[in-house]
């Protein structure tokens, strides 16, 4: 629903001048908005009606500025009826620059994320992982859908970006595209971002953001118990992959480094302390940030294991990594074999390693944080607050045992 334009001229009264006549300035208001230009004019103050807008009298010179100032609210009211017409976004400002001759770019939401891909892209391997490019150019998709969905038009004005943009849009994830809550804030983050490199850049003049924080739902991490961790280890496959994938997992599990750590990982990651105690030290290739790990006795032997493996010694790593995809193929494979129910991730290998071989052991979270290459403690956290849900659902157990019931009643 478009308001109507407002187009009024008032004498501008100058500080201090001789000159007795005064510039008249032209006021364009449009959604409560003003945008004012100087019309070029000047005029006698004491011959303008400031009820009309208009010079009194009917002098030739008199006539002649009235219909200059007709004409030109009329130009104002024409780009106006124009910009509607051809549904694009329209406010006072814009009215005025296109009217000086000025212009302005209208920026489009799915432009720019498009540029912004398109930068990304090509950083990718040096200041980005694919996994993040591929996050951006998912969320432009299903902002390009819910563009289409709710205004059927191929793209949208940034200018006219705000919080019902925003609210809707997490709704559409939702309900549409049948994201989780975390998956939708994160496409919402996505957003955020290109909204911030236009804000900084003057192309808007508002943060449509900053009613907006985003809020995230603790999810319940698995991870792998001794017991299951025992079963892995002592498991024997028929097929080199699943053995192989199972050491990778396995490594994970005892270093706390994600898939894409382990596959990039050289000797130069291998350190030794003045004990002589070996060291992984690498950077986390999602943060950048260092992750110094001592070296366990079951990934250092996993380690040696495949020192001769010829995909070792073609790429010159430390391990024969399997793609992403494949190693979660093969780990169902392997969680079946190993009487695991449970949906085996290089993620949750991760996860096994915060709680199981170093939380559950007392080793301080401070050191787990670091070694786990977090920029936050807060993260880190999450996996202490899961432990000790376990130590209460466990000692619940306890509680109700039957024997230990029997037993209290007789004191």
């Amino acid at each position: 629903m478009f308001n109507t334009i407002n187009v009024i001229f008032y004498p501008k009264k100058r500080k201090s001048s001789n000159n007795k006549l005064v510039p008249i300035y032209a006021r364009i208001t449009l959604d409560s908005k003003r945008a004012e230009f100087s019309t070029g004019k000047q005029v006698d103050p004491l011959k303008w009606d400031a009820n009309t807008g208009r010079l009194r009298g009917k002098t030739a010179e008199t006539l002649v500025l009235n219909r200059f100032f007709d004409t030109l609210k009329a130009k104002c009211v024409s780009i106006y009826d124009d910009l509607v017409r051809n549904e694009e976004y329209v406010d006072a400002d814009t009215v005025k620059n296109i009217f000086l001759g000025k212009g302005q770019k209208q920026y489009m939401i799915l432009e720019i994320f498009r540029n912004h891909n398109d930068e990304m892209e090509s950083l990718v391997g040096r200041e980005y992982s694919a996994g993040t490019l591929q996050r951006y150019k998912a969320a432009k998709s299903h902002i390009s859908d819910y563009i289409v969905h709710k205004y059927q038009k191929k793209d949208f004005p940034l200018k006219k970006l705000d919080y019902e943009f925003i609210t809707g849009f997490d709704y559409y994830l939702k309900s549409k595209k049948k994201v989780s809550h975390n998956t939708a804030t994160k496409y919402i983050v996505n957003l955020k971002k290109i909204v911030r490199i236009a804000y900084a850049n003057q192309w808007i003049d508002r943060d449509p953001f900053f009613h907006w924080s985003a809020s995230w739902k603790q999810k319940e991490r698995e991870f792998l118990t001794h017991e299951e961790l025992e079963a892995m280890l002592k498991q024997e496959f028929e097929f080199e992959r699943l053995d192989t994938v199972r050491d990778m997992f396995l490594f994970c599990c005892y270093t706390g480094l994600a898939f894409a750590d382990i596959e990039k990982l050289t000797k130069d990651d291998l350190v030794k302390d003045i004990k002589g105690n070996k060291w992984i030290k690498t950077k986390r290739k999602k943060t950048k940030v260092l992750s110094s790990i001592p070296l366990l006795s079951i990934p250092e032997a996993i380690i040696d294991k495949y020192k001769e493996h010829p995909r070792v010694i073609e790429k010159k790593t430390l391990l024969p990594v399997y793609t992403n995809q494949r190693t979660n193929s093969y780990l169902k494979e392997i969680a079946t074999a190993c009487k695991i129910n449970k949906t085996l991730t290089t993620h949750l290998a991760r996860h096994t390693f915060a709680t199981t071989v170093t939380l559950s052991n007392g080793v301080p979270i401070e050191s787990v944080s670091k070694m786990l290459g977090h920029t936050s403690l807060k993260t880190t956290q999450i996996y202490a607050k899961v432990l000790d849900s376990k130590i209460s659902n466990d000692m619940e157990k306890l509680k109700n045992d039957p024997a230990l019931l029997e037993f209290a009643k007789s004191i």
